[in-house]
């Protein structure tokens, strides 16, 4: 496998879109569509797990911005968006508020100081990655995040009938060779493992068909809610 075979995935599959298909939609398709009402889910969330006005959000994987452009319009927050493909992040920086900033950054740690953000998101990004990465992204998130503070990823899990139906379409886009990118799960007993072994405090998993969060409707893939003691 490539050193950053998640970089090489994405770069191409932008690339991709932006040839075949016009810009917004690209964009959109990029991030998994319905740009806008993800973004809402996505701001839902946040909100609803504690984010509040005048904290910082460090929103890792942030892609073409969908939860950039949502939360700019509700809250007054510091934000930091970091993605691996500069088109991307083109896109997101148009999307936002001007004092948001969006870096790119393709090593598997968090470009930020310790104790520096109040809570950390990850969206749709350790789908993707190998446990050996996410575990890396995990520790260093915990060094970022500050004592008492949120960290948020969702996730594919086999127990999860939808995520079972995902699994076998990508047995098939493997069998045709066109699988565009690797579509990893996790399991609950593995967030708690790692959990213990980096210090976190597992608060609770969130299924894809349940939506806590009041005014926008589920996520899809399952949640993870963790905290730094």
């Amino acid at each position: 496998m490539a050193r950053f075979h998640f970089v090489e995935d994405y770069e191409k599959l932008v690339a991709d879109l932006l040839a075949t298909l016009p810009r917004e939609e690209a964009m959109a398709r990029a991030v998994g569509g319905d740009y806008e009402a993800n973004g809402r889910i996505q701001a839902a969330i946040v909100r609803h797990f504690g984010l509040r006005d005048g904290q910082m959000l460090i929103d890792l994987g942030c892609g073409s911005g969908r939860l950039a452009a949502a939360i700019g319009r509700q809250m007054e927050i510091a934000y930091l968006g970091i993605d691996i493909v500069q088109a991307l992040l083109d896109y997101a920086a148009g999307r936002a508020p001007p004092h948001y900033r969006f870096v790119l950054h393709r090593a598997l740690h968090i470009p930020a100081p310790d104790a520096s953000a109040d809570m950390i998101c990850a969206f749709s990004v350790f789908t993707h990655l190998l446990h050996t990465e996410t575990f890396r992204y995990l520790e260093d998130m915990g060094r970022v995040v500050r004592p008492g503070g949120v960290l948020l990823f969702s996730f594919l899990e086999f127990a999860a009938p939808a995520h079972w139906a995902q699994f076998l379409a990508s047995v098939e886009a493997e069998r045709l060779d066109t699988l565009p990118h690797l579509n990893q799960f996790i399991e609950r007993p593995v967030i708690d493992l790692w959990c213990d072994k980096l210090g976190l405090r597992r608060e609770g998993f969130i299924d894809g068909s349940d939506a806590p969060w009041p005014g926008a409707p589920p996520l899809w893939q399952s949640l993870a809610v963790l905290r730094r003691p």
